[in-house]
């Protein structure tokens, strides 16, 4: 390695120290005055991008747009539904006794022819 690579990476490292100082200095209250070293090197660090996230507000309105969707398609699913059960019917009591009598007289028949 070269030594003008080493050397400006650890004036680039020393940059980076003096600002951490620096800022945990200003937390207390106690910041002191550091001279700045720019090198060409600490120029050319790649910064990285700041993260976006989402503020309060739009988290909100996501969830109240999301509640909405999803209500609508509950309430579009639901109404299928409800149709497919007000098709369906019942019998009367009337016919219900006279499909029992049927069976039962069946039954009845299939005894006999049994014993005989």
């Amino acid at each position: 390695m070269d030594t003008r690579t080493i050397l400006a990476d650890l004036k680039a490292e020393l940059n980076r120290i003096n600002q951490a100082i620096a800022a945990l200095e200003s937390l207390d209250g106690t910041a002191t005055a550091m001279p700045r070293v720019t090198t060409p090197a600490a120029k050319a660090a790649p910064t990285q991008a700041k993260k976006r996230g989402l503020t309060p507000a739009g988290r909100r309105r996501l969830s109240a747009m999301m509640k909405a969707r999803w209500a609508a398609r509950r309430k579009q699913a639901a109404k299928p539904a409800a149709k497919k059960a007000s098709v369906r019917r019942t019998m009367s009591p009337a016919t219900r006794k006279r499909i029992s009598a049927m069976m039962k007289k069946r039954w009845a028949e299939r005894r006999k022819a049994k014993k005989a």
